[in-house]
């Protein structure tokens, strides 16, 4: 655990959470506070937590939040932790990103511009199944302990956020790492959860499996040759969940991570070096 995480611990632990008389709620917030960064906090326990003024969460039964900021975040944001009638609020200053341009040639069109009827109606399906996964909202706070890689050898091929140019066409940012390794190597959970999807054979995805570390804060590990888990099993940070491959929508083995949280997409690097 880190110094700035053993703080929260220490600052909000001997606070009214053990259940006394509150005369005011504590909030205390620690993170990466840019584009794709989050921010990690501590209040009374299932307080809830609005950011920007929307309801957006509740904090855990030990007292922790998470709160994710996207890509294209504006400059600053407001988390109010609320009580009842009580309130703590802060507001924090978001650095802006600096996202590269990533090209991608030698795709294949289907998986750039899909045309086919029957494909297209594919993708649909697969579409509700990744809906469905990433509206889990498991009640708890695996991520507080921290996030490790995926790889045992970590090289980053493709860096975050970057905006892609797939066989010469503008797409999407890039909302995912990704780490080159040889075809079958392990693919470990970067911190403890809950499987919400595990599926074998994705159009795009390839092998996908959603892991969720509490209070909808999802990675997603694509283009798995093999996976090791199925919907709903328990893991713990550094368990075997699936292998290096190359399905899906992907020229070569490597593994593309991602995060996210509620709908807005998160770089998983900031959180292993939280």
């Amino acid at each position: 655990m880190s110094p700035d995480r053993r703080a929260l611990l220490a600052g909000v632990g001997g606070l009214a959470l053990a259940g006394a008389a509150r005369a005011e709620v504590q909030l205390a917030v620690t993170g990466r506070f840019q584009q794709g960064g989050h921010a990690i906090g501590r209040t009374t326990p299932r307080a809830m937590i609005y950011v920007d003024g929307e309801a957006l969460t509740q904090a855990s039964a030990a007292g922790w939040f998470f709160v994710g900021f996207d890509r294209d975040a504006a400059g600053s944001t407001e988390i109010v932790a609320r009580d009842g009638g009580v309130e703590a609020r802060r507001t924090l200053r978001l650095e802006r990103g600096d996202f590269p341009t990533s090209r991608i040639d030698g795709l294949p069109p289907a998986t750039v511009q899909p045309t086919d009827p029957a494909l297209l109606e594919r993708i649909q399906r697969e579409v509700a199944l990744k809906t469905e996964g990433f509206a889990s909202r498991v009640d708890g706070d695996d991520f507080r302990d921290g996030f490790r890689w995926p790889l045992e050898t970590v090289r980053v091929t493709s860096a975050w956020g970057a905006q892609r140019i797939l066989n010469g066409t503008p797409a999407r940012p890039h909302y995912g790492i990704d780490l080159g390794g040889p075809a079958g190597a392990a693919i470990r959970a970067p911190a403890a959860g809950t499987v919400a999807l595990a599926e074998r054979d994705l159009h795009f995805e390839g092998g996908l499996t959603l892991i969720d570390h509490g209070q909808g804060l999802i990675s997603a590990c694509l283009h798995q040759s093999r996976l090791h888990v199925a919907r709903g099993d328990r893991v713990a940070a550094g368990d075997v969940i699936g292998r290096v491959g190359s399905s899906g929508r992907a020229t070569g083995p490597h593994l593309c991570w991602r995060l996210k949280w509620r709908d807005r997409n998160l770089d998983p690097s900031l959180m292993v070096r939280a």
